[in-house]
């Protein structure tokens, strides 16, 4: 009976608090906060020093869960509490001038929210570091407290760091790469099996090929998935994880591309160019999978792999331009046929030349990752990096600077959330109420990213915190003076604390935090039930600061911001497209000067994505169970990647041209210019509905008499001497291509996008009802 108990609690448990990390953290802290307490109270008999251990105790294991190995874990703890001295040290100094600690607060605030675009790890430990200005800035005191204060802050350092890998230390996982191993495999295996069936292997089945299909689709949905549903962009400034990122993108983009390739194209069948490259890429992407997983072999091996995968398209490339119909047509209706022929012929050495750029893109980022884990640690020491990517302070920059924009959701909280505790420090101080420190921590615990969910988070926070003094009240009645019942209950108060608002609710949380604060304030001086009133009355005013702020700063928060987020990515990338298009024709010949490469659009697209980014896993954490379906979420953000790296292909299939002469390109250029003005306007209309909420644009057809106009030309215009088609009239058919790729990823973002055009209607006439009634 007691064993199936127990099962029903863990299969519980594991269902509300995904592998126990709640779990985990509050059970540390309910044994590290109680003990560094006692130890500073009781022991060395110095209250101030006590009160800023308990705190830093809660703020260093609680607020914060690092994950990564435990090298990693060290080094993020240790940064944690010095840079949380420090604070402690600053506040103290600007407590004692309202205005200094109320522009201090603003300031500090500002720093610490905003430097989560930076890195994950500095996301996730915003709330603890914050947490270090507000308790001594609450607390007015002179510079001789300093040393108390930092002492007690420390102590909860040391003992958080030794906690952490001792007291049921997290397993040394990594989702990301984890996500990224799996997918690797998976597409390598699909690859396989799809050319035992195209080389009709023995023992091969289309059964084989389409069951292999189907586990590397779920594969590559489940890693989006891992990396869409994380409150933050799950990267470091590590050169080994800013690798990983990219290679999510590409990773779903390779995806993307073999679930458009038709399965049972005819021209498949045989055809022992595109089956070479494909077994080449299965290669590189199983090597790249173990590489991951951490076998101890050779980069070498490696690069051996994306060379025979170079090889292979150069040779598939030449074997295309060779065998193409382009012959002069006899028949009245030979030149339809041969467009036909020439598409038919052409597919599948563009899907493997597709198929190919985005696998040599996996394998330098695996290579990147790699060679920066295996750095020595002198080189590690010196920030040596890998050549081909940018050192960290490079990409802080690069990424802090792509949030310097108006639309920036994170710029948005970042200075809501400022704001919302300068003015609550401020009136903290100016109003005299006792334990102020609880008014300003008030106010950070319910500011929401939009003024309905601050409002909705204040009723759950009011609620659980009456629930709470309620149960503390009485309890503290019941048990009087007696302390050694106190010192009992605090752990157990302190883990339902750190435990109820990941796997019961927050107002669950509010409820525990109520009955912990009550516990520990009478251990440290005995006040009796009535310092719960002080504690409603604190949180009652930091709960009306909050609202005041959401109602004055971007009430609507993400969802009237990612309107702009999607408009600003699709525009930007399609930009990056169009120019990718104009400099690479322009290097297919010496008529036209040669376009430097466009690194400013490509700038400006990857700046665009990061904030489409941000707007959506706000807007996912604001909508709760209304969001939108973490699949539609997840193919409106995939296919702005798409277009960014379909354009990244088409410089790249450029880049290789000589510009040899044998032709004419003026009427073939002339052709793709206009496919990409469709293309790239379809996209722009898309991104003018998005702004003004207007219809969006209809899905565009195939244009078969275009794709006929410019295969005519390559047809008449580039043949070499000998009557076959030259390569340069071959990447000009391939480049569009590349831009029929992006045309056909409409069909995934129209049906998302009308989804969250509807969703979004709806969130703001309920905003615009509760800021009415509100105000």
């Amino acid at each position: 009976m007691m064993s199936g108990a127990v099962k029903t609690a863990l299969r519980w448990l594991r269902a509300r608090d995904q592998g126990l990390n709640a779990l985990r953290r509050a059970t540390r802290t309910a044994i590290v906060m109680p003990s560094v307490f006692a130890i500073g109270s009781v022991v060395l008999d110095n209250p101030t020093l006590a009160t800023f251990a308990a705190f830093g105790a809660f703020a260093q294991l609680l607020l914060v869960g690092f994950s990564g190995s435990p090298r990693d874990r060290m080094q993020s703890q240790l940064a944690l509490a010095a840079c949380g001295a420090a604070l402690v040290c600053v506040a103290t100094l600007l407590s004692q001038w309202a205005w200094a600690a109320c522009l201090g607060m603003g300031v500090v605030g500002f720093v610490v929210l905003f430097s989560g675009v930076v890195s994950s790890v500095l996301a996730s430990a915003a709330n603890a570091l914050l947490l270090a200005f507000v308790l001594p800035v609450s607390f007015p005191g002179a510079a001789s407290t300093i040393p108390d204060r930092v002492s007690g802050w420390l102590m909860a350092g040391a003992a958080a760091l030794v906690a952490n890998e001792l007291l049921w230390p997290a397993p040394a996982a990594d989702p990301l790469r984890g996500g990224a191993i799996t997918s690797c495999r998976l597409l390598a295996e699909r690859l396989r099996t799809a050319v035992a069936f195209a080389s009709q292997a023995p023992g091969s089945s289309e059964a084989d090929r389409d069951r292999a299909a189907a586990g590397a689709r779920e594969g590559v949905a489940t890693m989006l998935g891992q990396f869409y549903a994380t409150p933050y962009r799950p990267t470091a400034l590590t050169t080994s994880a800013r690798a990983l990122v990219r290679l999510i993108d590409e990773l779903g983009w390779l995806g993307g591309i073999l679930d458009q390739a038709p399965p049972d194209h005819a021209a498949q069948i045989g055809n022992r160019g595109v089956c070479t490259v494909k077994s080449a890429a299965a290669s590189v992407l199983g090597r790249c999978a173990d590489l991951l997983a951490g076998a101890k072999i050779s980069l070498v091996g490696l690069d051996e792999d994306v060379a025979r995968l170079n090889d292979a398209l150069k040779a598939m490339e030449s074997d295309a331009t060779r065998t193409l119909p382009l012959g002069e047509p006899q028949p009245a209706d030979a030149e339809t046929r041969i467009t036909t022929r020439v598409v038919s012929a052409l597919e599948p050495s563009f899907r493997a030349q597709e198929l190919g750029f985005a696998v040599g893109a996996v394998a330098t980022n695996v290579r990147l990752a790699i060679a920066a884990d295996r750095r020595t640690w002198w080189q590690h020491l010196l920030g040596r990096q890998p050549v081909g990517m940018d050192g960290p302070f490079a990409a802080a920059q690069e990424r802090a600077t792509s949030h310097l924009n108006r639309h920036s959701v994170w710029l948005h909280n970042s200075i809501r959330g400022a704001v919302g505790l300068a003015v609550a420090v401020l009136i903290a101080d100016l109003s005299g109420v006792q334990h102020s420190f609880w008014v300003v921590l008030g106010t950070l615990s319910v500011l929401r990213s939009n003024a309905l969910n601050t409002g909705q988070t204040i009723v759950k926070a009011m609620a659980g915190t009456i629930a709470g003094l309620v149960i503390g009240s009485v309890l503290i009645i019941a048990i009087g003076t007696n302390s050694t019942v106190l010192w009992v209950l605090l752990p157990v108060a302190i883990t339902f604390a750190g435990f109820a608002p990941a796997a019961i609710s927050f107002a669950a949380g509010q409820a525990g935090f109520s009955i912990t604060v009550l516990i520990l304030f009478n251990i440290l001086a005995p006040a009796g039930w009535e310092i719960g009133l002080v504690r409603l009355e604190d949180v009652a005013i930091g709960s009306g600061v909050s609202l005041l702020v959401g109602l004055l700063l971007w009430p609507r928060g993400a969802a009237a911001a990612l309107r702009d987020a999607l408009a600003e990515a699709y525009t930007d990338s399609a930009d990056y497209l169009s120019s990718a298009v104009e400099v690479g024709t322009s290097r297919c010949d010496g008529s036209t000067p040669v376009n430097a490469m466009p690194a400013t659009e490509r700038i400006h697209a990857a700046a665009a994505a990061r904030r489409l980014d941000d707007a959506f896993r706000q807007f996912l954490n604001e909508r709760g169970e209304r969001a939108l379906p973490l699949a539609e979420a997840t193919r409106l953000v995939t296919v702005v990647a798409g277009i960014r790296l379909a354009a990244d292909a088409v410089v790249d299939l450029w880049s290789r041209e000589t510009g040899a002469a044998g032709g004419d390109r003026a009427a073939s250029r002339e052709e793709l210019y206009g496919a990409r003005a469709l293309v790239t306007g379809w996209y722009s209309a898309l991104a003018d509905a998005l702004r003004t909420g207007g219809p969006l644009p209809s899905a565009l057809p195939v244009d078969s008499i275009a794709n006929g106009r410019l295969i005519e030309a390559a047809r008449r215009d580039l043949q070499d001497g000998g009557g076959q088609v030259t390569p340069t009239a071959a990447r000009m058919i391939w480049t569009a291509d590349h831009l029929d790729a992006v045309r056909r990823l409409q069909d995934t973002i129209l049906g998302p996008a009308h989804h969250a055009a509807k969703q979004q209607a709806r969130s703001e006439t309920r905003m615009r009802h509760f800021i009415r009634t509100t105000r």
